[in-house]
This record gives structure tokens, C-alpha cells and sequence, in this order.
């Protein structure tokens, strides 16, 4: 997996952490609200992780294949 890609990954899932941390955090001090939107947030960064491992994952089993 390239560095670039790698990165990008962690990034995405470092956004989620933090919004998760900070949705635990809104939602301890009653901001329930901000807290749904925090919550929001961090499932579309998860989510958009996601898609990336798959499309990077599909793209190395591809390369694999041309290779054998």
C-alpha cells in the first residue's frame, strides 16, 4: 500500500476518534445535540475508512492477480 494511502487511512480514522472522544465529551456535560452531530461525524469518517481499505484492498488483490 503506497504511503500516501496509508496515511490517508490513518487520518480517517484518527477524524473518528477524535469525534468520537469529543461526542463522549458533549455528550457528558448534557450537549446531547452536539453530541448526535459529533456522533454523525465520526460514523462517515469510519464509513469513508472504510470504503478506502476495500477499493485499496481490491486494488492489491488485482495487482496480485496480473502478477501470478
Amino acid at each position: 500500500m503506497p504511503t500516501s494511502s496509508h496515511n490517508r487511512l490513518a487520518e480517517l480514522h484518527n477524524l473518528a476518534a477524535h469525534a468520537h472522544t469529543a461526542a463522549a465529551t458533549a455528550h457528558g456535560k448534557g450537549d446531547h445535540l452536539t453530541a448526535h452531530e459529533l456522533s454523525k461525524q465520526a460514523h462517515e469518517h469510519s464509513a469513508n475508512a472504510h470504503k478506502l481499505s476495500e477499493e485499496l484492498a481490491t486494488k492489491a488483490e488485482e495487482s496480485q492477480k496480473e502478477k501470478a
